[in-house]
């Protein structure tokens, strides 16, 4: 006797979600952006006290900016780091820092979920600079293309999940600067909490469950 094999539909579907999103349809949202708290860390003096903040969060958002590269072959450190809990986000100056201990442990805490798109960049260009051992990161593209979601960046998650835009205009800038723009606090600070509300959203529709992947980096 054959056995019987159910099909289940994406749930992007099953919630109603459009998997695609067009560069044009996304323009035709309105603009989005963080407007709380923003902390910025440049001295090692503030380091644990941010830290120990974060430390009493379960979900943050996570995300790095690198000053851009425009030739071949050449690389930089990353620059800013970005975490975001539910009431402000912290942006750590790397190049300005030199006692980060608190932070790795944050970064390497299992209990604590640091989300966010094309993570596993960002962490492998951090321990390429910083000694500790990644746990508890969550690939939310991960979890989107497990859902049918067919254009899993950042900015088309946004779209379709949040219904607004995200602005990527200070991406290219200068993030080595000692002096961050007020357009790149704010573009910094909106990615970490856009990877937050993100990964939320996706909880309540149940699809956090779906791909199988608690920790994306465990192995690394």
């Amino acid at each position: 006797m054959s056995k019987e094999v159910v099909v289940s539909e994406p749930a992007a579907i099953a919630n109603q979600i459009a998997r695609t999103i067009s560069k044009e349809q996304i323009n035709d949202l309105p603009l989005g952006r963080y407007e709380g708290p923003i902390r910025v860390i440049s001295r090692d003096e503030d380091v644990a006290a941010a830290a120990e903040t974060l430390a009493k969060q379960n979900l943050l958002g996570f995300d790095t900016e690198s000053r851009p590269s425009f030739k071949r072959g050449q690389n930089f450190p990353p620059a800013v780091l970005q975490l975001g809990g539910p009431e402000e986000i912290y942006l750590f100056q790397l190049l300005q820092l030199t006692e980060l201990k608190p932070v790795l442990k944050l970064l390497s805490n299992p209990s604590i979920k640091k989300v966010g798109v094309a993570i596993h960049d960002d962490v492998r260009k951090l321990r390429e600079h910083y000694e500790f051992k990644p746990a508890g990161f969550v690939e939310l593209a991960d979890i989107s293309q497990a859902a049918g979601i067919v254009n899993t960046g950042l900015r088309s998650l946004t779209a379709l999940l949040l219904g607004f835009r995200i602005s990527k205009g200070a991406q290219v800038s200068n993030w080595a600067r000692p002096d961050l723009s007020e357009n790149q606090l704010v573009y910094a600070a909106t990615d970490a909490w856009t990877s937050r509300l993100l990964y939320l959203r996706m909880e309540a529709l149940g699809w956090t469950q779906l791909s199988g992947k608690d920790d994306t980096l465990n192995e690394l």
